[in-house]
């Protein structure tokens, strides 16, 4: 194969070649005196993506996975009691991972395709007048079934309880791509990972702690066990510029580059990216005739839809049949929906011709896989909607060039 493949899964995302190329550099003192001057802006930079202007931001060489584990270890306490709720695979695991470090888990258990339940939220946290919940749990992007869920929203729940509880919010698949206003709606810890929406390889646990989250990693008695991804060790190194162990420096160069490339385009006009090439693909799918996981438009997500393939057809072959026929990457439907849904990654660096290419070859496998549907709606309902808004996009080039051509 003379190309390489067409990458529309939810992440790893694609990388850009700026980003790729600060990469490819030879190893580097990570303990060299001038190392500071590299990290220290790194650290106060990221807190901007998360539209945080108090706290700190921690980077774990790990997955989003690692991050998570320490947002719970350094702020909670075995026995402490966590309002949560699961309604997708990665809103579960992070479930199934606070039961296995001994919190006491009140779980809202929702019907795939919703997200976090306000109303329950709101029940669950009013009737606690005790304030024995000591922590709020919500996956802002549920990336196994394609359903953002409303953070304010949870943050305004939380407010109309006088409820003290920390905000813990999995951004994972959101951060960089969604808009995730760490300040503003009062979240205490947001969990991130480098291979989304900040354009990078897997390896970097991203998470950003709130002041409040910090003195609750002071106050904790007892302490959890922590050994790797201690606050305090971190906070002792970062502070100077250097990390409690080896980092991985060719990725937090990358990132350095990613972060560049995301403040020249601005974060709102990456929302407004997202949400555009998100819209094309929903155009799509109901030009296909086929249905979102995600249950109404308030749940759609800008990052990553999750489709259902007709009741008679395995979508697992539709996946098989994209990378082997047409050389494209689709997500497979993963435990409940295994089987029922694909899933078309729309996030990180893209614009309207990947996107129509993916659609193209969806289209394709879809067509071969015995469903029933005309080659070139979907992608004609896209084309169509991108070249009707082709000049509000903020990523597109003036039109003067154009006339002047």
């Amino acid at each position: 194969m003379l190309v390489q493949p067409h990458l529309f899964i939810p992440g790893p995302t694609n990388i850009p070649e700026p980003v790729r190329m600060a990469m490819n550099l030879p190893m580097e003192d990570m303990r060299s005196p001038e190392f500071p001057k590299f990290t220290l802006p790194l650290f106060e930079d990221l807190k901007k993506v998360f539209k945080m202007k108090d706290g700190r931001v921690f980077i774990f060489p790990s997955s989003g996975t690692g991050a998570w584990e320490s947002a719970i270890e350094n702020t909670l306490t075995v026995g402490d009691k966590v309002l949560m709720s699961s309604f997708g695979q990665f809103s579960h695991l992070w479930v199934d991972m606070a039961n296995r470090m001994g919190l006491k888990v009140i779980l809202c258990d929702e019907e795939w395709g919703t997200g976090v339940p306000l109303d329950k939220y709101a029940d669950v946290l009013a009737k606690d007048t005790d304030h024995e919940i000591k922590a709020v749990f919500a996956t802002h992007n549920e990336t196994a079934t394609g359903v953002t869920s409303d953070i304010a929203g949870v943050r305004k729940v939380m407010d109309a309880a006088n409820h003290p509880a920390l905000l813990m919010v999995d951004g994972v698949s959101s951060v960089a791509s969604l808009d995730m206003q760490m300040g503003a709606w009062g979240v205490d810890c947001c969990v991130s990972g480098s291979q989304k929406g900040f354009m990078l390889p897997t390896g970097l646990g991203i998470l950003a702690v709130s002041d409040k989250a910090l003195e609750a990693n002071k106050a904790q008695q007892p302490r959890m066990n922590r050994c790797f991804f201690s606050f305090e060790d971190m906070i002792k190194t970062n502070d100077l510029g250097f990390f409690p162990y080896t980092p991985a420096t060719q990725l937090l160069r990358g990132l350095r580059t990613s972060l560049d490339m995301i403040a020249e385009e601005g974060l709102e006009n990456i929302f407004a990216r997202h949400h555009r090439m998100a819209e094309g693909v929903r155009k799509a799918v109901d030009a296909w005739g086929l249905k979102l996981c995600a249950k109404e438009p308030k749940w759609h997500s800008d990052t990553v839809s999750a489709i259902y393939v007709p009741e008679d057809i395995d979508s697992a072959e539709v996946v098989k049949t994209a990378y082997y026929r047409y050389n494209v990457s689709l997500g497979v439907g993963l435990t409940k929906v295994a089987g029922k849904v694909f899933r078309i990654g729309h996030l990180g660096a893209l614009d309207e011709v990947m996107i129509g290419g993916a659609l193209f070859g969806v289209e394709m496998a879809l067509r071969d896989c015995g469903v029933d549907i005309r080659l070139g709606s979907g992608t004609g309902a896209a084309a169509q909607y991108f070249s009707e808004t082709a000049t509000k996009s903020a990523n597109s080039r003036d039109d003067s060039n154009l006339k002047a051509a």
